[in-house]
């Protein structure tokens, strides 16, 4: 499960509808408090897929350097990343799971012709085979 307010989840929306048509992408940073990934700060990050934008999204392997620094120094943990899907479905492509890691979660938001449309979370499956829903659940004491 990943606790995210309502504040956070619009603005991975946001930033979906800001870089339609291409993807989006940024990190999920935390804690993990009972076995349950709490969201500290989302981090907006650069698409640097070379091509294909509006399909695909990689994180540069020198921003994944500065987060791993980063979670080391801060203690602030990679819960996982965000991206988008423009004018496709908030579900997991087999790109999506070549990149993926086993651990982390992976938000997906649809963006239907410049809109937000569905958000969900999933996991990969610890043999790589398959994503599985994770739950979304709404901080109540925050908007």
């Amino acid at each position: 499960m990943i606790r995210l307010s309502k504040i956070q989840i619009e603005a991975i929306k946001q930033h979906g509808v800001r870089d339609f048509p291409h993807e989006c992408c940024g990190v999920i940073l935390g804690d993990l408090v009972d076995g349950v990934k709490v969201v500290r700060e989302l981090r907006p990050l650069s698409n640097v897929h070379e091509d294909g934008h509006e399909r695909r999204y990689l994180v540069s392997p020198d921003e994944m350097l500065t987060l791993m620094q980063e979670e080391r120094r801060t203690k602030r943990k990679i819960l996982g990343f965000y991206h988008s899907h423009p004018n496709h479905p908030a579900i997991p492509s087999e790109y999506d799971r070549d990149w993926a890691s086993p651990w982390y979660t992976y938000i997906i938001v649809s963006i239907i012709d410049g809109k937000p449309d569905i958000i969900s979370s999933w996991l990969l499956q610890d043999d790589r085979l398959a994503f599985t829903p994770d739950e979304i659940e709404i901080e109540s004491n925050k908007e």
